[in-house]
């Protein structure tokens, strides 16, 4: 036996596992039946907060994984399987989509033909914001990222069991075509699930913003995971708080990239004072929404970024894992702050409802099922990849 192999016991996730995301599921779906049976408008644009939310982890979990492999990087080798097991969920998106599907009359009014005849800007947006090519970049942006994560993670399963290094090379090659498809698809992800809600407004970073937010969350699902499973005896023993550092870093780094993002993109509509731009903005700053902008400042910048600053806080694992959970239920307030103030129009007045938390436990409830069954079937740790006894090394 190797000393790779000697340090790490596979062993499948204990039933509770299961147990919680199958009652998570079953909640979620008696409830979000109920919702769309209830107010179908407004199950819409909740729905679409939680499958942005889904895809977010799913997506950001496959760009990590080509991150490593182009980057060559060796001390996330030890946490690389999290996120392949977290991206594993992407074919669901061709079953979770539908809904959305059947439901874009209530979400974009670009889909009714009476809203855009007669509307000179909406008409010489058509050629791109219809409901059939809409459906087709949907569809063809999902394969897309199936084909990435097919044929990564085909190769780094088998390397387990043929610890051929010609896999890696093939796994550079096919992350560094990723990368750049990665940064289109999940930026035309934005503009046509999240950017048309309101079809009139324009922002040129708004691709950018959803970037950030997306690597930031699935930053902090690997970050919370390898935690537990390691405390909890599932990773390789020669882990050590040393190797969360980086996690923790890049937790931080990329909060402070949100909030740069982020500000930049109202600097630049407030300093045009656009009216075609301006609205957006307004629209969550009226009413109640005034306070869940400046909560979203507090708690997505303010918060992570001194709770994550210092040295210390980078390899303490309790603060680690309280980061974790805070920054997945921030990203979720985010999507939930760009998504559902666009409700309140055409009469729709806005308030909270039980419709807007429900279908989050379907999600959470099918990423733990998926993460389970991968356990089950694969190791929790690339031990053939020739990276992996340096990442074990690592220490600061």
């Amino acid at each position: 036996m190797s000393k790779i192999e000697s340090g790490y016991n596979k062993k499948s996730l204990p039933n509770s596992v299961s147990k919680i995301g199958g009652t998570l599921l079953a909640i979620g779906l008696l409830l979000g039946i109920a919702g769309f049976l209830v107010d179908s408008y407004r199950a819409s644009y909740a729905y679409l907060v939680s499958f942005i939310f889904f895809l977010s982890i799913a997506v950001g979990s496959l760009f990590l994984v080509a991150l490593e492999y182009a980057a060559n990087a060796d001390w996330s080798t030890p946490f690389r399987r999290i996120s392949e097991f977290f991206a594993a969920s992407l074919p669901l998106l061709l079953i979770l989509v539908v809904p959305l599907f059947f439901n874009t009359s209530n979400l974009f009014l670009w889909s009714h033909a009476g809203y855009v005849h007669g509307d000179k800007m909406l008409e010489a947006k058509s050629a791109y914001l219809n409901t059939p090519f809409f459906m087709v970049r949907v569809i063809a942006i999902i394969l897309l990222w199936l084909f990435f994560y097919w044929m990564i993670t085909k190769n780094s399963r088998k390397q387990d069991e043929t610890k051929d290094q010609v896999l890696t090379k093939r796994n550079i090659t096919l992350s560094v075509i990723f990368i750049p498809v990665f940064a289109i698809t999940i930026t035309l992800t934005a503009i046509d699930w999240i950017m048309s809600l309101e079809s009139k407004w324009f922002s040129t970073i708004f691709g950018v913003y959803l970037f950030a937010g997306v690597v930031w969350c699935s930053l902090a699902a690997l970050t919370f995971s390898a935690i537990k499973l390691k405390e909890n005896g599932y990773l390789h023993s020669a882990i050590k708080e040393d190797h969360y550092y980086s996690l923790g870093t890049l937790m931080f780094a990329f909060t402070a990239f949100w909030g740069y993002i982020a500000f930049s993109q109202y600097m630049l509509v407030w300093y045009g004072n656009l009216p075609e731009e301006t609205f957006w903005f307004m629209q969550r700053w009226d009413g109640g929404w005034k306070f869940v902008s400046i909560l979203l400042i507090i708690t997505h910048f303010i918060v992570p970024f001194f709770g994550l600053l210092s040295y210390e806080a980078k390899t303490n694992v309790k603060r680690l894992k309280f980061m974790s959970v805070w920054i997945l239920c921030v990203h979720f307030l985010d999507m939930y702050w760009l998504i559902m103030p666009g409700m309140s129009r055409n009469n729709h007045a806005y308030s909270f409802s039980w419709i807007d938390f429900v279908f989050p436990l379907v999600f959470i409830g099918i990423l733990i099922l998926v993460f389970n069954k991968m356990a089950e079937k694969f190791n929790l740790v690339p031990v053939g990849d020739p990276k992996l006894q340096r990442g074990l090394n690592f220490h600061l």
